[in-house]
């Protein structure tokens, strides 16, 4: 697939000139063109036009559902690795990440024209395109079976891109036929939310009912299977179903049996395991730095590939100093090696210098976060840096950060060090792990959750850090989390899915659809800044502010970011751009903007 992609791309857009013109003089099938009269006739057809969508669909900006990294000089700022920044994961300063700053502190403004990941001409160009091919599909002298595997394909594309349209916007513009110039629907109203996600789920419904438990590819990233298609359906549902739970809604407990019972169907019947070799200080961050081709990895279920000349990347060059680091407020919330979080642990050593943070702590914290002893097989490509990390900004030389905890999750040595613009860091789309945090939230939400259900799950992701597993029936309450208005189990999933997931594009998500966007109020800090600290880090450039009488880094202090703001009765949802409005007055903007 990799080597045509280009090649389809032109056939698709070839395409939707020609199906949509209708001239007299096409009314003759030229010999020598494409044309629609002469293309729809085979599977290989059908293949050639849905290969054209996975082209869409990588274009991340555009099309944010497949979130991999953008191509190009754009890589190292659309991408899945980025879109914590819009939350309080990890705190960016670097002025490409503008965007993320703003919205994350709420100061975001209503757009004149397309925004990020948003209200976009060329996303609306992909439902167009795959409008198209569903109105010319039933033409192909196939068999019914087969026929449906690429309208499968073509619905969850769709369903998808809808999904993350509410998703940000609550209604949305539902369109499933092709358009032309007079169409009734350029100037209709957006179709409400319930009316969308309906047509949604039947969308993802269809394409798990008929795209193929393997189309044959080897592992490769090709095309989206059956599981691929039961996960998005899970996380689509979940996200729905928690959404309606708290913001209000019809019928939530629909959407969270739907969300539970996808993700189920692929733990009891999917090819998929968790990564593991047996040992817990590696496992976790393992997969997320293998340099090239993740085929074969039992807990990738879908990836992209780069491939040096064809389609690459720079996101490890950039995403080392750019992201700014991890938040205190994240490294905070990796349990203590007994399973209790840090208020309630004696394990706990405190903060006073880096080092101690690590101490009786989960594995994930240091295999996310750069622990100083790890700085040289991690950093110091070729041995040539003999600096101490971790590094501020302001100090001389090194990788500098803002908040002083270093990801490196993701770090890969050799792709972080590449020339420009030439790595080949595959991205982990989606993957097993996900599959088995949405079931035990769903479950958890719907109250029927057993401790069966937390074994195959949740206890399943801490067997490979080898931490104590979650009993519900002894399960801590974290005083810091005790106003959140749920259950301390359903506290500690969403816990286990932030530490878990940290890094892979969804607290932001998360933290609206549980209705907590309040916790984005809090500023975003770093390390201990005290006497021992000024000393320890020479001419870092930062500020600090108190927690308890204690220093500690203020990343935004001073910047237009400090001071966050979470108004209720807007940020949940994104606004729409005036152009939109402008074009149809009878789109009509969101609440409170």
């Amino acid at each position: 697939m990799k080597n045509i992609l280009s090649k389809y791309s032109f056939i698709l857009l070839t395409l939707v000139f020609l199906v949509s013109c209708n001239d007299d003089f096409l009314e003759r099938a030229p010999l020598d063109q494409i044309s629609a009269e002469t293309f729809w006739n085979t599977e290989s057809d059908l293949m050639v036009y849905n290969n054209g969508l996975y082209d869409w669909a990588r274009r991340d900006n555009d099309v944010p559902i497949l979130m991999g990294f953008d191509s190009g000089f754009s890589s190292h700022r659309w991408g899945i690795w980025m879109l914590d920044e819009f939350a309080d994961n990890i705190a960016p300063r670097h002025s490409r990440h503008t965007r993320y700053q703003q919205v994350r502190a709420g100061k975001h403004t209503v757009p004149s024209g397309p925004q990020w990941y948003g209200y976009r001409n060329n996303g609306w160009g992909f439902v167009r395109s795959i409008n198209i091919g569903l109105e010319n599909y039933g033409k192909a002298n196939i068999t019914d079976a087969v026929r449906n595997k690429f309208i499968g394909e073509a619905r969850l594309f769709r369903g998808w891109f809808y999904a993350d349209k509410v998703n940000k916007f609550g209604d949305a513009p539902w369109i499933d036929r092709e358009l032309n110039i007079d169409a009734e629907e350029l100037d209709a109203p957006r179709t409400s939310r319930e009316e969308v996600m309906a047509n949604v789920l039947a969308d993802l419904n269809f394409a798990t009912e008929n795209l193929p438990d393997d189309w044959g590819d080897g592992g490769a990233p090709g095309r989206l299977n059956r599981w691929a298609a039961l996960l998005v359906k899970s996380r689509v549902c979940l996200f729905e179903g928690t959404w309606r739970k708290y913001h209000g809604g019809s019928n939530p407990e629909m959407w969270l049996q739907e969300a539970a019972s996808a993700a189920k169907e692929i733990i009891d019947n999917g090819p998929y395991e968790l990564y593991t070799t047996g040992n817990p200080e590696m496992d976790y961050n393992a997969i997320h730095r293998i340099p090239d081709d993740l085929g074969g990895v039992p807990e990738v279920m879908y990836w992209r590939r780069y491939e040096r000349g064809i389609f690459t990347n720079h996101a490890q060059s950039y995403h080392r100093s750019y992201n700014g680091g991890a938040t205190k407020n994240m490294v905070e919330d990796y349990l203590c090696t007994d399973g209790l979080p840090i208020t309630l642990s004696d394990m706990y050593q405190g903060d006073a210098q880096i080092e101690d943070v690590f101490v009786n702590r989960d594995p994930r914290l240091r295999q996310t976060v750069l622990h100083p002893e790890d700085a040289l097989p991690i950093y110091k490509y070729g041995n040539s840096d003999s600096r101490p990390y971790p590094r501020l900004t302001g100090m001389d030389g090194g990788l500098r950060i803002e908040t002083g905890y270093h990801i490196i999750k993701v770090y890969e040595v050799g792709a972080a060090h590449a020339t420009y613009n030439t790595s080949q860091t595959p991205a982990i789309i989606m993957r097993y792990g996900e599959v088995l945090l949405n079931y035990a939230e769903a479950m958890a939400e719907l109250g029927t959750i057993t401790q069966g259900d937390l074994d195959i799950s949740i206890n399943a992701l801490r067997d490979r850090v080898a931490m104590p597993h979650m009993d519900m029936n002894n399960v801590p309450v974290d005083p810091r989390y005790e106003n959140d208005g749920v259950s301390p189990l359903i506290v500690e999933i969403r816990r286990e899915r932030r530490v878990e997931l940290f890094m892979e594009g969804f607290r932001y998500d998360d933290l609206r659809r549980w209705k907590q966007g309040k916790k984005l109020e809090q500023p975003d800090l770093g390390i201990r800044f005290d006497a021992a600290a000024v000393e320890r880090y020479p001419k870092a450039n930062i500020q600090t502010s108190e927690v308890d009488g204690v220093p500690y880094i203020d990343v935004y202090k001073g910047t237009d970011w400090e001071g966050p703001v979470f108004d209720e009765s807007k940020h949940y949802l994104w606004p729409v751009p005036i152009s939109v409005i402008s074009q149809n007055p009878n789109v009509k903007q969101n609440p409170g903007w």
